[in-house]
């Protein structure tokens, strides 16, 4: 097995209690790093590096508004447990097409986040970490023992300087895990990007667009459907972004073809 990430980060954490307690009652929650972490140098350090994302190679609708990177990891955790965190050898993404109409059924490979991203002091792996004990409060509030999750890391940059830029192509969906964290990284010269969370009886909870770097998402994925509008360019001549760090968080193993 892979060498458990060493954090050596001092974590200044968003308010947890808030978190939880809107988490557990809708589905989902909205709040922000402290200002203490998104001004400190690992911040920007993260925040540059969707500056050398990759293209998306899969899109189906002949688009190539999106680049990405991608990464798995295992947290251990539970009430007795230290939190331990593995980044897993590279392995692709997969999603069945009960969850993903449009891109599931097939393995995609990616490109992995930059290696640096992981060595302490690691903002990435504290902020994972912290999410990772807040879903696994969640779950045992409800009655549920969680003893690792299945992470899977996302960057996601939708580029809308020629056009529209589509953040979530499938419409809207779930990700077919237990937990979704949503993180803003940079909002630059563009219009829409309305986030809208709706209950499985189709009801819209929350309508929002993330507009400051440092916004979280926090989303029960076995509760909500979620989806985000298009994007486009503000002013035609300039470049237009939305720069997003997606985390989900599985119990029951990571999806694979064939799993269950």
């Amino acid at each position: 097995m892979p060498d458990f990430l060493t954090t050596d980060f001092s974590f200044t954490p968003p308010d947890i209690d808030h978190l939880r307690t809107t988490l557990s009652a809708s589905g989902c929650a909205l709040g922000a790093l402290p200002s203490a972490l998104t001004t400190a140098p690992q911040f920007a350090s993260l925040q540059d590096t969707w500056q050398r994302l990759p293209q998306d190679r899969y899109l189906k609708d002949g688009g190539s508004y999106r680049a990405r990177r991608h990464d798995s990891l295992i947290q251990e955790v539970g009430q007795t447990t230290p939190t331990r965190l593995q980044l897993m050898p590279y392995r692709p993404h997969w999603q069945p097409t009960t969850y993903n109409a449009l891109h599931g059924g097939i393995r995609r490979w990616f490109e992995p986040l930059e290696a640096h991203l992981w060595h302490p002091p690691s903002l990435l792996s504290a902020l994972i970490e912290w999410l990772g004990h807040l879903f696994e409060q969640v779950r045992a509030a409800q009655g549920q023992e969680v003893e690792r999750w299945f992470i899977e890391a996302h960057q996601f940059r939708i580029d809308a300087s020629t056009g529209m830029g589509k953040p979530t192509p499938e419409g809207a969906h779930r990700d077919g895990v237990d937990f979704v964290a949503l993180l803003l990284l940079a909002r630059d010269n563009v219009e829409g990007g309305l986030t809208r969370i709706y209950d499985q009886a189709g009801q819209c909870l929350q309508a929002t667009t993330l507009s400051h770097p440092g916004t979280l998402m926090l989303l029960d994925d076995t509760r909500v459907v979620h989806e985000t509008s298009p994007i486009t360019p503000a002013q035609s001549t300039l470049p237009a972004y939305r720069d997003t760090l997606v985390l989900t968080y599985r119990a029951g193993g990571f999806q694979e073809p064939n799993a269950g």
